[in-house]
């Protein structure tokens, strides 16, 4: 996997290139299937040995070497071992980007001092991916294609800034990780290094290979260079904590976490800020991350509420946070911050009121999921299931408290349940007066139930410019049997008009329950 800077006067950046498992003598090759045929997906360097190597089909690899063990590639386990590998490296910086198959770009722009410089940290990210089996090549340079390109054929090289071209020209053109069209017409064309190819004018290049490759070339050569795209967004705010020892107890952990809510929050009320989407990253020393997040509906000014955020989410989690041998590093960021409104608070005893039912809901949400915490809009619309939306009560409480809802008459039973079924329950009914009627009797989940009193109908047409005309018309009444107990029952289509079969003969009606009144 290669890396390299953003810029070519910043500082550099670093690669990390091949992550295979480490070999024994026997050559291995793990095989994939590319246009019908199986070809090498990659090789260790005993099998490199033999001159095998990556597009290799498997048959001509066997031919050269018939002791060849051979493995299937399995790409999701692949890309699930770079991705945590990518989640370790945040330690190191939080710009770390993907480079599939088998790489990351760690931008190190002022993070190297952290670790004692450039050298210092590429070769205690080296040891360590070492130490667990893999097979690393790793290099720094003030461009990320620039750092690549030598990972593909050096390893621990340091590209000091303006001599990319001296770098990289003694290396073989495939070291620039072209389309093997590409190479294989540089190398029938004499040109076998990247120094014989950056010799050519820029104009014969891009005639014969295409503006894509010679732009590949220059930023190889340190002319520019292509952007990092980071895995993750970077937070607005960071602040973290290292050990010289690892930590375990979950009395340093909380107070780290107290410690670091501190800081954070008077890092951003330098700025009038704060935040409403949270997270605190737990780094193992074996190089597992666990990462916890909490929402807020407020932007959060204070460091007690996020200090008692996370102890609430700790307190709530199924799976509890494992120290295994101890967290070296934790981590607070802010990645969702706002500008915090000033109110008058001494004298509002309404935003007294909004503050703590705010309060009140992240603390809950912390704990159950910020999903299962909702209020309800009312929507415009006569279709019952479709009257009210249930929305995240962290991101809608203030329209919910200036929501307005239909006005109930005094004196007047409801008109509608105050809840709805998931879905309309059928029921049978055997006898109803035609053609709009409610029924005499009906029987749902097993019991007779005999109508005393009717409401209704209520007639609701659907919305046909957004059903297509599928859903039918339907008859809502009010029903009350012999037990006293009241129904919202609905028959679904209307007589004559749309229940009719394809001889133009009347249907029967289906009925449902829809709800059940107090």
């Amino acid at each position: 996997m290669g890396t390299g800077s953003r810029e070519e006067n910043a500082s550099k950046e670093k690669s990390i290139a091949a992550l295979d498992e480490t070999p024994d003598e026997t050559p291995s090759v793990v095989v994939a299937k590319e246009n019908n045929a199986l070809q090498i997906y990659s090789l260790d360097d005993a099998a490199a040995r033999f001159g095998l190597n990556i597009g290799l089909p498997l048959a001509n690899a066997r031919a050269i070497c018939p002791q060849l063990k051979v493995f299937d590639a399995d790409e999701a386990a692949d890309a699930k071992t770079l991705g945590d590998i990518a989640d370790w490296c945040d330690r190191f910086t939080p710009l770390v980007g993907l480079d599939p198959p088998h790489g990351l770009f760690l931008d190190i722009t002022g993070c190297a001092h952290l670790f004692g410089g450039e050298a210092a940290l590429l070769r205690l990210l080296c040891d360590v991916l070492t130490a667990q089996g893999f097979a690393v090549s790793a290099a720094i340079a003030a461009t990320s294609v620039c750092a690549r390109t030598m990972t593909r054929h050096v390893h621990g090289r340091i590209v000091p800034d303006g001599e990319e071209a001296d770098a990289v020209g003694p290396l073989p053109v495939i070291a620039l990780g072209a389309d093997s069209a590409i190479t294989g017409g540089l190398r029938r064309a004499g040109l076998k290094t990247i120094g014989d190819v950056a010799s050519r004018a820029r104009h014969e290049i891009a005639a014969r290979f295409g503006a894509r490759f010679t732009t590949l070339l220059e930023h190889a050569l340190g002319q520019g260079d292509a952007p990092i795209s980071p895995r993750k967004p970077l937070p607005d705010y960071i602040v973290e904590k290292r050990f010289a020892e690892p930590v375990s107890t979950e009395s340093v952990i909380s107070a780290t976490l107290s410690r670091l809510a501190e800081m954070l929050v008077a890092t951003m009320e330098k700025q009038g800020k704060g935040a409403r989407r949270l997270e605190a990253s737990f780094f193992r020393t074996d190089g597992a991350v666990r990462v916890l997040d909490v929402e807020t509906g407020q932007p959060v000014t204070k460091g007690a509420v996020v200090d008692r955020l996370f102890r609430e989410r700790l307190d709530a989690l199924s799976d509890p946070l494992d120290p295994g041998f101890g967290f070296d590093l934790i981590r607070l960021s802010a990645s969702r911050t706002e500008i915090v409104v000033q109110q008058q608070r001494d004298l509002d005893a309404h935003v007294h009121d909004n503050d703590e039912l705010a309060d009140l809901i992240d603390r809950i949400a912390s704990r159950i999921g910020g999903k299962r915490v909702v209020v309800h809009l009312p929507q415009d619309t006569h279709i019952p299931e479709r009257a009210v939306l249930p929305a995240p009560a962290q991101h809608h409480l203030a329209a919910a408290t200036q929501a307005a809802w239909p006005a109930r008459a005094v004196g007047e039973p409801p008109l509608r349940p105050l809840r709805l079924f998931e879905k309309p329950e059928p029921i049978k009914v055997p006898l109803a007066t035609v053609p709009d009627g409610p029924p005499r009797h009906f029987t749902w989940r097993r019991a007779l139930h005999a109508v005393v009193r009717v409401e209704g109908p209520e007639r609701i047409a659907m919305e046909w410019w957004k059903q297509d005309g599928a859903v039918l018309t339907r008859d809502y009444f009010r029903i009350e049997d012999e037990a006293g107990l009241r129904f919202w029952i609905f028959r679904d289509g209307l007589y004559d008009r749309e229940l009719i079969d394809a001889e133009g003969k009347p249907m029967p009606a289906n009925w449902f329950v829809h709800g059940l009144f107090a």
